[in-house]
């Protein structure tokens, strides 16, 4: 039988046990409610109280590919070492390969001095050991109080490691995203590369950087009263790589290209030179080599003149292959065939006063449209051109990109210049029919040509394949719209005639391919000597060309500039055959089975 003494207490205590389970269910309740129900909130009231950490999270800059996705252009992350003086000069504790503290006979923590670490530091990087002590008892002798030193910037994740494997305490390491090209120079002029802050500064690596560009993300943590981060209160933003720019460029052809270009420059004694592929269906750019270049992974040890393309920053005046737009003008503008014919002397005085002459002495002659070219002769070309108002051929030259721009939207693009007709002076009428008082860039002169091979529609050169985003979306590049310039009927005649200056030309015997039929033609520009006249004995030379002729594929072009062993464009013989070779065996394109159709040279 329970009394009224024992049920008291009793009751008491239940009364008690009760009311300190309210109070925990309600201390429940309200931790529910900051934890979850609406932690998001007090996560940002202590935000914006300041009780925050944040460190930011580094994307990857986007990859550049070649054609067939050879990487050309990578990032990784690399690391820079820091130390903290003050407490490195205090040395460190020893310890075992399971991190506990190595304790001598006498129970107390035994030490490792600083230059004993400092060696350990240095078997790793590589630096000398007397530098890595300087580094930290140079600091503390100017501040005793400096907790921060860098040691070596930019060590490899294989560094890094070793170096985390050392567990010095005082030791920090910090993560930077780093840019490596794994084919060193191949391509330099084109890719370009990035400062030693990231930043991009020269080639592609500039011009795309909307598509190469990572988008940073951050971590924010809140902070306890002492500091101490906070578990489970991390928000996060991810940072976004950038995105792969895939180029046109065939990184195995373009280091052939770069391989011949450099070792006939230096044959020939030229200031520079360069090759250019171009695909005729297409426009793309296959191939754009030039010596000198540069290695994007060490720009510094180029000199700032090599570290970008000279090929697409150089205009000049295209002389003899700029003469079949000369041609492609009067066939259909004035109604000439390729076997119309003309008198050529070596030397002609025209009504106006204008004087064109020869490149060499010859007597007079009947020379067919075809002949012209053939022979290359100014004097013929200025009688056919003059079948056309100057008006008239001003519009062809433009067509074909003489003074325009050449669409690659390349930074420092070079001035290219066409004067309108109605400014022509005498001589200017007739130096234009040969590729004289105005100027293209070699983009433009493989374009024409590209033109001709192409039917008479000329395709938008290009460098760029396309960018795909880090969410799989594919971007293309937005380029002109093919046109049609001239009649296919007229391309073909042309086309003819290019094949024959190969044929029947003194550059015959020297390019000729075994079993391909090809067309093109050799230009040897005048230099400007920058006071109104031109260079003596130096010239701009180049070589032009398609094959296989009856079904182009491929466009060619070389050029020289100021070569000294050879002066004229016969220095361009050489490296025109060996490039075009290459060509035609890298693309496993099959000889032509048929021989160029010969047309009259003279009438």
């Amino acid at each position: 039988m329970t009394t009224r003494a024992t049920r008291s207490p009793r009751r008491r205590t239940v009364v008690a046990l009760a009311v300190v389970l309210v109070v925990l269910v309600a201390f429940v309740v309200r931790l529910v409610d900051i934890q979850i129900v609406n932690a998001s909130q007090h996560v940002a009231d202590a935000f914006s109280k300041g009780m925050q950490k944040t460190s930011e999270l580094e994307g990857a800059r986007g990859s550049i590919v070649d054609t067939n996705g050879k990487p050309l252009a990578t990032s990784m992350l690399r690391y820079n070492v820091a130390i903290d003086p003050m407490l490195a000069a205090k040395g460190m504790s020893l310890r075992d390969e399971n991190g506990a503290v190595v304790k001598n006979d006498a129970g107390e923590a035994e030490t490792v001095t600083w230059p004993e670490i400092a060696a350990r530091i240095a078997d790793v990087t590589g630096q000398d050991v007397d530098d890595v002590r300087a580094i930290v008892d140079d600091a503390y002798a100017k501040d005793p109080k400096n907790r921060y030193q860098v040691v070596k910037r930019l060590v490899s994740t294989a560094e890094f490691r070793k170096l985390a494997d050392l567990q010095i305490p005082f030791l920090s390491f910090e993560p930077v995203a780093s840019r490596s090209y794994p084919d060193g120079a191949v391509g330099g002029n084109i890719i370009g590369f990035v400062g030693s802050d990231g930043q991009p500064l020269e080639g592609v690596e500039k011009l795309q950087d909307s598509c190469l560009e990572p988008t940073s993300g951050s971590i924010k943590y809140q902070l306890g009263a002492n500091g101490v981060t906070i578990p489970g209160t991390a928000v996060e933003k991810p940072a976004v790589d950038g995105g792969t720019l895939k180029l046109t460029i065939d990184s195995d052809l373009q280091w052939y290209m770069q391989q011949l270009i450099a070792e006939e420059t230096q044959r020939y004694q030229a200031n520079w030179g360069g090759i250019l592929v171009m695909e005729v269906a297409t426009g793309k750019i296959r191939a754009l080599a030039e010596t000198d270049t540069v290695d994007p992974n060490d720009p510094g040890a180029s000199d700032s003149a090599d570290r970008g393309s000279r090929l697409l920053r150089f205009s000049f005046e295209p002389g003899s292959t700029f003469k079949p737009v000369t041609a492609a003008t009067a066939i259909e503008q004035a109604g000439v065939t390729p076997e119309t014919t003309v008198t050529v002397p070596d030397r002609m005085v025209f009504d106006n006063g204008a004087v064109v002459n020869d490149s060499e002495n010859h007597a007079t002659q009947n020379l067919t449209l075809n002949g012209g070219l053939v022979t290359s002769s100014n004097v013929a070309m200025s009688q056919f051109g003059a079948m056309v108002d100057p008006q008239t051929r001003y519009d062809y030259l433009k067509k074909f990109g003489a003074g325009q721009q050449d669409g690659l939207g390349w930074s420092g693009e070079p001035e290219r210049i066409l004067n309108p007709a109605a400014t022509w002076d005498n001589q200017t009428k007739y130096a234009t029919t040969f590729g004289q008082a105005f100027t293209v860039t070699a983009v433009q002169v493989a374009n024409a040509y590209q033109t001709f091979a192409n039917g008479g529609v000329r395709m938008p050169a290009s460098l760029v394949e396309s960018c795909t985003k880090p969410d799989g979306h594919v971007v293309t590049p937005k380029l002109a719209k093919p046109e049609r310039v001239i009649k296919e009927e007229t391309a073909k005649e042309v086309s003819l005639m290019l094949e024959n200056v190969f044929a029947q030309g003194t550059l015959a015997d020297d390019v000729a391919l075994p079993g391909y039929r090809m067309g093109g033609k050799t230009g040897t520009a005048q230099i400007s000597d920058g006071h109104g006249g031109y260079k003596k004995n130096l010239y701009f030379t180049s070589l032009v060309g398609f094959a296989p002729a009856e079904d182009p594929k491929y466009v060619v072009l070389t050029v020289f500039d100021e070569p000294k062993k050879q002066r004229m464009s016969s220095a361009n013989r050489s490296v025109f055959k060996k490039a075009m070779a290459q060509v035609l065996t890298h693309y496993r394109v099959m000889p032509s089975g048929s021989e160029t159709p010969l047309l009259p040279v003279t009438g």
